[in-house]
């Protein structure tokens, strides 16, 4: 004692709340405990909504969550309502919401499969780390993994599930960008693993079965939460540029972002494959198109 977290309907607000502290403080006033309250902290939920109406047996407008969960499946009933509104604030039922939670654990079922045995092979080889060797665009892509993160453990930390519903679905959306190319293994591997966990809560069924399939360590019951990088040390520093030559490409090179022209152009010029073509032939022109190109004309 006291409770860390209270969660009830406003409903409930007499019976238990009212009571329990009474109750409390008379044990307070006896000396047999020594705090003032109960809980340390209350939500307290709002009502669910059918039609405008609330909810109720004697009105006849009960969705029957059993039915739902037989057509569904639990997760896609408890995602619906966390995802619908924030804890605190009235819920409308909605069956094309329910089909909308439904549709988003298949897209996360059929990235998990088309992606298992790069994540499985990446797991294998326990080659995890992705500061060693990763391209400006990786460096992005994973800070914008961990960007979304951390504004989802903030969330958590207020209690505003509907808001990490809504980064999950951010995240995925990125995965599947991310899984376009192949080469971004590492990636989809931290990525998956940072959804799912963040998942667990919310949709414990599926986070479990995909967490074992994809063979991450453990069970995810018992698994961290994960923890956000530095986004600071994630922000982008060098920019990659492609070099031509007489208007083919011939060479990719990173350059500080704040390099001026002249920086750039040294940067490319040492380049191997750049020295390659140019060989002993005069260069005519150097065109640099800021964070984009170098073009050399020979």
């Amino acid at each position: 004692m006291p409770v860390d977290q209270y969660i009830g309907g406003i409903e409930h607000a007499i019976m238990h709340l009212l009571y329990s502290r009474f109750i409390y403080k008379v044990l307070r006033d006896e000396g047999l405990i020594n705090t003032d309250e109960p809980f340390s902290r209350l939500l307290t939920q709002g009502m669910v909504l059918k039609d405008g109406a609330i909810m109720s047996k004697s009105k006849g407008n009960v969705v029957t969550p059993a039915e739902m969960v037989e057509k569904y499946g639990a997760d896609t009933v408890r995602l619906f309502i966390i995802f619908a509104s924030p804890p605190e604030q009235t819920l409308e039922w909605s069956d094309s919401g329910v089909e909308g939670a439904h549709r988003f654990l298949r897209r996360l079922w059929n990235f998990a499969y088309l992606n298992q045995k790069v994540i499985q092979k990446i797991n294998a080889s326990k080659q995890l780390d992705l500061d060693l060797d990763s391209t400006v665009k990786q460096q992005e892509l994973r800070a914008q993994i961990h960007s979304i993160l951390k504004q989802a453990s903030s969330d958590m930390e207020r209690k505003q599930l509907n808001t990490i519903v809504s980064a999950c679905m951010k995240l995925l959306n990125l995965l599947y960008e991310i899984a376009l190319d192949q080469s971004n293994g590492k990636l989809i591997y931290e990525g998956s693993s940072i959804l799912l966990r963040l998942l667990a809560p919310i949709t414990p069924h599926i986070a479990h079965q995909l967490w074992h399939d994809l063979k991450f360590t453990g069970n995810i019951i018992d698994a961290a939460w994960p923890e956000a990088l530095d986004i600071a040390l994630a922000e982008k520093t060098t920019v990659e540029m492609v070099v031509q030559i007489n208007g083919k490409l011939r060479a990719n090179i990173n350059v500080p972002i704040t390099a001026d022209d002249d920086t750039i152009r040294k940067i490319a010029l040492k380049n191997e494959n750049v020295r390659r073509f140019v060989e002993d032939k005069p260069i005519r022109k150097v065109i640099v198109v800021k964070n984009k190109l170098v073009n050399l004309v020979v």
